[in-house]
């Protein structure tokens, strides 16, 4: 697995923004279309459709950042809530049909980034911790991306040294998956804002609050791409 910085293009129009690794996915399905349409034109409508669904499927829209507290790392359901030693751990399903890109809680300057590799289990089960991993540690929190079952394409978009913004893109997964994030040990149970089964949107739903400071700025931190990245068209 290659970890390291990814930009973010846009997709098809001008309002609709996908991460980068989309066209990995589409592209190959796109060349194929006019094969299958030679098989059959309902086979070169789902072929077509198939390409279609894979920018949709990467889709990367815009986030309203909230001044206060620690936001949601990524969109989906809140699958895990615990406490590891000195610090509580809050985890994040994705399912399919959720946007996949995941955005920084809180800011903070990037430690280390570490890939680790193990079980593809279905990323809502509890045997997904032992799953194909990627964590972004950025000393006071700690961000976990966890393949699933199907999704097994890990892409972060920071690198150890960086600045990031409460709500920035770091990263995204391909195809269904789980993002934990580490809370600082300032933390405890009453300063959640969530509870198990609860959707949450990434950059915009605050899971808890009680120790993050809001500089000028840091509001808006997710409007920009990251370096590297493509202006609109």
């Amino acid at each position: 697995m290659h970890i390291g910085r990814h930009t973010y293009r846009m997709g098809i129009t001008a309002s609709v923004r996908v991460a980068s690794h989309a066209w990995r996915y589409a592209i190959p399905v796109f060349a194929f279309v006019p094969v299958a349409a030679l098989l059959s034109p309902v086979a070169g409508v789902v072929a077509f459709v198939a390409g279609l669904l894979a920018l949709v499927f990467h889709r990367d829209p815009e986030r309203e950042i909230p001044r206060e507290g620690v936001l949601a790392p990524a969109d989906g359901r809140v699958s895990v809530l615990r406490r590891e030693g000195e610090r509580l751990r809050v985890g994040i399903y994705m399912g399919v049909t959720d946007v996949h890109v995941n955005r920084a809680p809180m800011a903070g300057t990037v430690e280390t980034v570490t890939h680790s590799p193990g079980a593809n289990r279905p990323a809502f089960s509890k045997d997904s911790d032992r799953n194909e991993k990627v964590e972004i540690d950025c000393g006071a929190f700690s961000l976990v991306q966890i393949a699933g079952a199907f999704a097994r394409r890990i892409h972060p978009a920071v690198e150890p040294g960086e600045r990031v913004e409460r709500g920035e893109r770091i990263g995204h997964i391909s195809f269904g998956s789980r993002v934990d994030v580490l809370l600082p040990p300032e933390l405890d149970r009453a300063d959640l804002a969530v509870e198990m089964g609860e959707t949450v949107r990434a950059g915009e739903t605050v899971l808890a609050g009680g120790v993050v400071t809001v500089e000028p700025g840091d509001g808006v931190a997710a409007s920009r791409p990251r370096r590297g990245s493509e202006p609109k068209l």
